[in-house]
């Protein structure tokens, strides 16, 4: 394992002292306004609708004067509705992931692959990468930002990057153990994926090199970070990021594994109430919004992420002056609604993996009996309940059983299953099945 100190890859802007840091952060977002109110339609736009010009902005809380910008609102403009440079300027077109509607085309720059780049290397130096390690990328590649980005970073870093992409368990494994592979890069619950193959091929922690593992792309939480580490033999940090802000490069953990600094000269972070979108002060809980100070080709103004967050305060000892977001606790869109109860996927989750019998794989089915919603958690079990520990395996239900009825605050069907019944995939995984017929 590495040690709890770390290089800093951009000491200039990660150690910038906070109130140098607002000024930059309010120098860039009015010359961006400016920009957008002259030279683009569509945010021209939507400035002059709630009567807000450039030179109004007068200070960092003046932000919440501008109006949000929505997915929707990104979609409709699909393909090129939000650029903001000509296409002749734009070197690259990637896509956000969604898997309903249009997609989100966005573009990049040559000064924005630049930035991107570098606010990568910089999540990655401060979880311990550096020119001496070789890292796996088993993000997929293609329109989604994730391994393009991912692998500029790490070659900006200096590192060797091998470029598996997603899927094919078998050879991520063999490659592993074969190139001496000591960085994994993919989602956290492929993660657990290629344990469950090392696991399956007889081929211990111990007889790989792995020691740092960089996680993002969706919600994990500490129980799970906790099974990664002790499976795969790694420190495990998460980082964030979203195609429609920039990617990943956003936010990232350093080696404390406690909050994810912002690149705050990039991206302007607010916390706002998911219900009724007022700022929240620091520390609050709420819906993450990104304005981006830099991006030339997509840029985005108060983006609405509905991903769930909090911003830490206390500094970090790790010498970064930046504020850092707490990891995602889920997606304000994400809660279902069970006979009048709010119940999010993240809950669940984090009773499951409170149980040293269950496996981190699971799925939540809604259906409707009637009138009435039913919620079913499938979730799988140690193997050996299944055979000659049927007693164990009741015991273990009626636990499991009683927990997610006292957190959830309803009763939910419950149904223990043998390891490798729910489907693996290699990307995001998919936790709800939705079976009502609205």
């Amino acid at each position: 394992m590495p040690s709890s100190a770390s290089r800093i890859f951009d000491p200039a802007a990660e150690r910038l002292e906070p109130e140098k840091r607002r000024t930059l952060q309010l120098e860039r977002l009015q010359t961006q306004l400016r920009r957008l109110y002259d030279g683009s339609h569509y945010y021209g736009e939507k400035m002059r609708a709630v009567g807000v010009r450039p030179q109004d902005i007068r200070g960092l809380e003046d932000l919440a004067r501008l109006p949000f910008t929505e997915k929707e609102d990104l979609r409709r403009q699909y393909p090129y509705g939000a650029m903001t440079v000509p296409l002749a300027d734009v070197v690259r077109l990637q896509a956000s992931t969604g898997t309903t509607g249009r997609p989100i085309m966005v573009g990049y720059t040559r000064t924005d692959l630049e930035i991107w780049t570098q606010t990568v290397a910089r999540i990655l130096v401060a979880g311990g990468l550096s020119c001496d390690d070789i890292v796996q990328i088993a993000f997929g590649y293609g329109l989604f930002t994730g391994g393009f980005g991912l692998h500029q970073g790490a070659e900006r870093v200096g590192a060797t990057v091998i470029p598996v992409s997603s899927g094919n368990s078998e050879r991520q494994v063999a490659l592993m153990r074969d190139l001496g592979v000591t960085a994994l890069v993919c989602t956290p619950s492929y993660a657990l994926c290629l344990a469950e193959e090392l696991e399956r091929q007889g081929i211990t922690k111990s007889d790989l090199r792995l020691r740092l593992g960089f996680f993002g792309g969706e919600f994990w939480s500490e129980i799970m970070r906790k099974q990664i580490q002790s499976r795969l033999g790694l420190l495990a940090t998460d980082n964030y990021g979203l195609s429609e802000v920039m990617g990943p490069g956003v936010s990232g953990e350093c080696l404390r594994q406690d909050g994810m600094h912002i690149a705050e000269d990039h991206f302007l972070c607010e916390v706002v109430d998911p219900e009724t979108g007022d700022s929240l002060p620091d520390e609050a809980e709420g819906e993450l919004v990104f304005t981006t100070l830099t991006r030339q080709a997509s840029p985005v103004i108060r983006y609405r992420t509905r991903d769930r967050s909090r911003i830490l305060t206390e500094p970090c000892p790790c010498g970064r002056t930046t504020r850092r977001m707490a990891k995602v606790t889920g997606r304000a869109d994400d809660m279902l609604i069970i006979r009048g109860v709010n119940v999010f996927p993240s809950q669940v989750e984090t009773v499951l993996l409170a149980f040293s019998e269950i496996r981190p794989h699971y799925e939540l089915v809604v259906s409707r009996d009637g009138a009435m919603d039913q919620l079913e958690v499938r979730v799988e079990a140690d193997g050996g309940l299944f055979s000659d520990r049927m007693g164990e395996m009741a015991a273990l239900r009626d636990r499991l059983q009683r927990r997610l009825d006292s957190v959830l605050g309803l009763r939910v069907r419950l149904t223990l299953l043998e390891p490798g019944s729910l489907e693996r995939v290699p990307g995001k995984a998919r936790r709800v099945r939705d079976l009502r017929v609205w």
